[in-house]
């Protein structure tokens, strides 16, 4: 077989959120890229994580809306949920983008290689090889992002004993299920199967769910599924998982079992960076993760990390925003920019858990904030005065979090629809608003925009529809 080596300004080994947003933005600011990936541009997030994860999150939502329209005074019986047909629709969404992204990364002239690439030290510098060929860049760029974890003697079989990838899969519905894990995926799987009629019981190892939020918004998220029905084991390992003639017995740290007919493995996700040269090139590493500095240089010169293989939020548009940082950082280097882009900071990363009801938050927890500031002020906001989320039906609140009396560094929310007021908290924390900034801005009426105003509106000071 013929060996060919190819150079570029850049090369990405992998074409997920991150590395396919470094990709098009690189091309976009005139440097030459190749994005070599072994599986689908669009990566875990495009084809078998958040988009098909939302999609099947809307789908439950249309379940729920069906079944309760009689307390808006729509009375409609939800006939069946067809799996299958879920699985369908969410299918044609992640089509419909996936020809898309592939059209955007055709117009740049982004080279993409298919196949499993491995990053290689050579006496001329990094490289990724795929099969019998080397691409060889001024940067080279790893992001080939994380992989569903399990436990220690806990056997994926994809049929009984799933991850989140299998459960996507899925063309009918189990009767019931046990998911062993509290966090995003956990709980956001929990929810729709809930939606669709499932008995689910979720067993988490840690005192509550979401361990990551606020406490008072782990126990308004529990509360919400006990009135759902979804029964939550907190503080409970598991010790052992049998298959049966029925499905699936898990044996808790207590003795006690729990049956149903599948389990899903929900306990995070690990960072890709086994088998694909990276220790073998040197590459500082610690727990799995690549070890960079603010500029998502690595310990290798030239060679920079984006995404999950990163420690830190595994979220896609943290991937997103790193590969256009290290875009636009390589770029500002070889004077395309005038200016250099701003580091991304975990702490500017929204959150959101699409869960019914939706949770999400951005900047510090009041524990974080009590840690670095000698004064924190905190308010809670309840959306019970909101008028958008009484015509919703919907419970939960606003926590903001503040600085002694300077900005607000952290604002976490829980409620139908949060998910749509984060890109205001993001501004918020991000831009360093003390709440008389926010309380003096007008929001839509009736919004559950609102309801960030109004927290603000109280923590300056000036109450309007809460007490204080």
């Amino acid at each position: 077989m013929t060996t060919m080596t190819s150079a570029f300004d850049l090369v990405i080994l992998g074409a997920g959120s991150g590395g396919y947003a470094c990709a098009l933005r690189a091309a976009q600011l005139g440097l030459s890229v190749a994005l070599v990936e072994k599986d689908l541009v669009g990566g875990t997030c495009l084809h078998r994580g958040c988009i098909p994860t939302k999609a099947l999150l809307h789908a439950a939502e249309v379940a729920d809306n069906a079944r309760d329209g009689a307390q808006f005074g729509v009375h409609a019986t939800l006939d069946r949920v067809d799996l299958a047909e879920v699985k369908a629709y969410s299918e044609s969404v992640v089509a419909r983008l996936y020809q898309g992204l592939i059209g955007l990364v055709r117009s740049r002239q982004i080279t993409v290689v298919d196949g499993g690439g491995r990053l290689e030290l050579t006496g001329s510098g990094p490289q990724v090889t795929v099969g019998e060929n080397s691409y060889r860049g001024r940067h080279i760029v790893l992001a080939t992002g994380s992989y569903s974890r399990s436990l220690p003697g806990l056997r994926i079989d994809g049929d009984r004993v799933l991850t989140s990838e299998h459960a996507l899969a899925l063309e009918k519905l189990p009767t019931s299920a046990i998911v062993i894990g509290g966090g995003v995926i956990g709980v956001e799987f929990a929810s729709a199967w809930r939606s669709f009629g499932v008995d689910v019981t979720v067993v988490e190892a840690l005192p509550r769910l979401l361990p990551v939020e606020e406490p008072e918004i782990s126990t308004a998220l529990e509360r919400a599924f006990r009135k759902r029905s979804i029964t939550a084991l907190t503080g409970m390992a598991i010790t052992k998982a049998e298959r049966t003639a029925a499905g699936i017995e898990v044996t808790l740290a207590d003795d006690s079992t729990v049956a149903a007919d599948l389990l899903l493995v929900a306990v995070g996700r690990g960072a890709n960076t086994d088998g694909l040269g990276y220790a073998e090139s040197g590459v500082a590493m610690e727990r799995g993760f690549l070890t960079v500095n603010e500029r998502l240089e690595t310990s290798i010169p030239g060679v920079r990390a984006v995404g999950d293989i990163v420690a830190g939020y595994q979220l896609a548009h943290r991937g997103f925003a790193h590969g256009i940082f290290v875009a636009e950082d390589i770029a500002y280097a070889d004077r395309l920019l005038p200016h250099p882009p701003t580091p991304v900071l975990d702490e500017n990363i929204p959150r959101v858990t699409y869960s019914d009801p939706e949770i999400a938050s951005v900047g510090l927890s009041e524990e974080e904030a009590r840690a670095r500031y000698e004064q924190v002020e905190t308010l809670t906001y309840d959306l019970g005065g909101n008028g958008r989320s009484q015509i919703l039906r919907t419970r939960g609140f606003v926590k903001l979090v503040r600085r002694g009396d300077g900005p607000v560094v952290g604002v976490h929310m829980i409620g139908a629809r949060v998910s749509e007021l984060v890109g205001e908290a993001q501004l918020i924390t991000s831009w360093d608003a003390h709440p008389v900034d926010v309380a003096g801005l007008v929001h839509a009426h009736p919004t559950q925009n609102e309801a960030l105003g109004e927290a603000h509106l109280a923590l300056a000071g000036k109450p309007l529809h809460s007490h204080g």
